[in-house]
Parts: structure tokens; C-alpha cells; sequence
């Protein structure tokens, strides 16, 4: 039997866990810049960086091994830019005067002695895991169809926060998408429901006013790809309101997005 439904998710990017992930992102990126720019050998670069955030604080934990030009005034300022181009200038969670805790520190000799054992370069993981996935030739993009359109509908709808203009300008960072696919024959021919969570800066707005704005961009992310079943279930902000959004509503961790 090949007709089914599947449904997956997406967060956007100032989702509380995703915001954290970008943190560390950039972390190692400032090291591994510092890096080359010192001529050191990347290879030997070792960082396990961990974010946290919740109301208006940020806490930056982990370990390197390398460079030691990266200080802690400069992660703390990577990862203000980094809330600020998110869009948080919110009371709960302000990219300007967010607490930033930097407690980074040097990588454990034994855990060094452990991961890098026969010098081989390509070691240095420790137990750390390592995920994969695989490509399907049902979208042109090599993806299954919900995850794909989930993501594209918080794409559409950050583009157009961010560009401040028409009615998604008082959208807020914070959001979470779900498309579920009807499957005949093995392929996706139609979405049957449509989940958007989205944070909004007007506490008198209603999920019906929501609506109004972010359906024209979920139909333009679907388009005639993946076409919405006439009775297609739409939830939209389905608990009602979605005003305090971010780590100041919600925990954000490193990992779990």
C-alpha cells in the first residue's frame, strides 16, 4: 500500500532553540576564521560550543582547542549581531542589553588525548554523533514534500518580516510550520493540512486576522507544486494569541532543531 499521509515540521529562525543553534554557529565561525587568519592548521581545530537562552539572558558554554585570540567580548558581541539580525528587539529579549554569559573554556588534555589518539586529522569528535538523510526525487530540490514547503512558508514569511512592508510586518521571529502531504502511488499530490504558528507584535490581533496575512504566502510557497485540498485543514495560531515569543516564552537549547 503506497497511499498515505506524512506530515513534518519546521521552526523559523527565532524560534528559542534555532535562535541557540545560530549562537553556536557563529561561534565556530569566529574561531575557524581565527584560525586562518593566523595561518594555523583548521584541521587542528577543536570547539564544542552549547547555547542557552531564556528571558533576556544568554548563556555561551563549551570547550576549544586552538586558537586563543577569540575572546569573550568577542563572542558575546557575535552573538548580539546575530539576535539583532534574527529581528529580537522585544522587552523579554532584546539583542542590545540580553545578558550575554561567555563561560567557554580550554578542551580537556584527556579528552584531547582520547579523540586525537593516532594523530589522524580526520579524528576529534569524541562521541559525538553524526546524523544523516538522503535524497528523494519527489521535489526539485531533492527533499520530501512537507519538510521542504514547511520550511519554504517561514522562508516567504521572514523575507517579508524583515523587509518591514505590507501586513507581515507585524509578524514577530518566532514561528513553527506543518504541511501534511497526501501520498497516492508513493507521491505527494496534495496538502490536506496546514499548521502555522506565528508570533505577532499587535496583542489585538486575531488568528482570523493572521490568517489574512500569511495565507497569501502559504499558497505562493505551495504554488501549483504541491496544490491545497478543497478541504484542506487550515490551523492557524490555533491557540488564539502568540505575543511573547522567543526564549522569552520558551527555553531555547543547542541541538534540539
Amino acid at each position: 500500500m503506497r497511499d498515505y499521509f506524512f506530515t513534518s515540521e519546521s521552526v523559523a529562525e527565532g524560534h528559542p532553540d534555532k535562535v541557540c543553534d545560530r549562537i553556536s554557529d557563529e561561534v565556530v565561525d569566529l574561531y575557524f576564521r581565527a584560525t586562518l587568519a593566523e595561518g594555523l592548521d583548521p584541521w587542528r581545530l577543536r570547539v564544542a560550543c552549547e547555547t542557552l537562552a531564556t528571558t533576556n539572558r544568554v548563556v555561551i558554554a563549551g570547550e576549544y582547542r586552538g586558537t586563543n585570540h577569540v575572546t569573550r567580548d568577542l563572542i558575546a558581541h557575535a552573538a548580539r549581531l546575530a539576535i539583532k539580525d534574527i529581528g529580537y528587539e522585544q522587552d523579554g529579549f532584546h539583542w542590545e542589553n540580553a545578558a550575554i554569559e561567555v563561560l567557554l573554556h580550554g578542551q580537556s588534555e584527556h579528552i584531547a588525548m582520547g579523540v586525537d589518539s593516532d594523530g589522524t586529522k580526520e579524528e576529534g569528535a569524541g562521541d559525538q554523533g553524526i546524523m544523516f538523510g538522503y535524497a528523494t526525487n519527489e521535489t526539485p530540490a531533492f527533499m520530501p514534500a512537507p519538510i521542504l514547503y514547511s520550511h519554504r512558508i517561514l522562508e516567504l514569511l521572514a523575507q517579508a518580516r524583515k523587509a518591514k512592508s505590507g501586513a507581515a510586518a507585524v509578524l514577530g521571529p518566532d514561528a513553527k510550520s506543518q504541511v501534511t502531504a497526501r501520498y497516492v502511488n508513493g507521491r505527494p499530490v496534495e496538502a490536506t493540512s496546514i499548521v502555522l504558528s506565528t508570533q505577532h507584535l499587535d496583542p489585538n490581533l486575531t488568528s482570523a486576522d493572521i490568517r489574512a496575512i500569511v495565507e497569501p504566502y502559504i499558497r505562493e510557497a505551495l504554488g501549483d507544486v504541491l496544490p491545497i485540498a478543497a478541504n484542506c485543514q487550515w490551523w492557524i495560531n490555533p491557540t488564539g494569541k502568540f505575543v511573547i515569543g522567543g526564549p522569552d516564552g520558551d527555553c531555547g537549547l543547542t541541538g534540539r532543531k
